[in-house]
């Protein structure tokens, strides 16, 4: 797969995210898929995805910074939401804040298997005090 045709797959992957179009991600994640070295396959990554727009009901994922070469992608996401009680353990309760998170993704058969995440919780803390 090209970087051109990695990045196209990313970017479609993200819409599948922002749009909550849940029966379509097993078109984007393999069924063996982990997060941060947790095996979830598809059914747990969805879970795990539903679960945070539940927590953050204006959460969209918006690529900032995006490189792909073959079988991975590294992407630095911005985000300006609302969550609605604790977030990473912060007392965030309903109050707007913005944050990066810098993600590599591993393609395997063309699908995501693996997924490493930071999320700048130091960014996060900054917007409390």
């Amino acid at each position: 797969m090209t970087p051109a045709e990695l990045a196209s797959l990313y970017r479609q992957y993200i819409d599948c995210l922002n749009s909550q179009d849940w029966d379509n991600l097993g078109n984007f994640v393999h069924e063996d898929a982990a997060h941060n070295g947790r095996p979830l396959g598809v059914a747990g990554y969805r879970a795990m995805l539903e679960n945070d727009y539940a927590q953050i009901p204006d959460l969209r994922f918006n690529i900032d910074t995006l490189t792909c070469e073959a079988p991975m992608v590294a992407s630095r996401l911005m985000f300006d939401c609302t969550p609605k009680g604790e977030f990473l353990g912060l007392p965030i309760n309903g109050r707007k804040i913005k944050f990066a998170e810098n993600v590599f993704y591993e393609y395997r058969d063309g699908k995501i298997i693996n997924v490493l995440s930071v999320l700048d919780k130091v960014a996060i803390e900054a917007q409390l005090s």
